[in-house]
């Protein structure tokens, strides 16, 4: 893939979105583009997890308990606090069809805050806007 191409996506993910080209570029080199078959388990609920995804074809089923809770198609991406902790994943997410992914491991994501601290920075601003949010729709349903 492209470079000019993956960083075209991941200016399109939230947390992203405020890094200039020259972290972004960061993080597309410390990342890489791979492809699935249908029906491949991506990521397992309750397993620990140490990568971020970012789905660049094809759509993506997530489950919860076993019970279908979103459908993810292009742009879309998981895994984010997998890059924070190894904590469990929150969900199951299984590929419809054959699907490329890009994906972020935690180690080498860590690798770029600890060259460029400004992008955990950028990070934890975008991390509490989310929480924020979340906050905001769970207190007004």
């Amino acid at each position: 893939m492209a470079a000019d191409r993956k960083l075209e996506h991941l200016a399109q993910v939230g947390m992203f979105s405020s890094l200039n080209k020259k972290e972004l570029a960061m993080v597309a080199r410390a990342s890489d583009v791979v492809s699935v078959a249908p029906d491949t388990q991506i990521v397992r609920e309750g397993d620990f997890g140490h990568e971020f995804y970012l789905l660049l074809q094809g759509t993506a089923t997530v489950r919860r308990a076993g019970r279908k809770v979103a459908q993810l198609g292009e742009g879309d991406y998981f895994g984010e606090l997998a890059l924070l902790d190894r904590g469990p994943r929150s969900a199951t997410v299984v590929a419809d069809g054959e699907c490329e992914l890009l994906v972020i491991g935690q180690r080498e994501f860590v690798g770029v805050i600890d060259q460029v601290p400004a992008v955990a920075r950028k990070l934890l601003s975008s991390m509490a806007a989310r929480l924020r949010e979340a906050d905001r729709k769970a207190v007004s349903h």
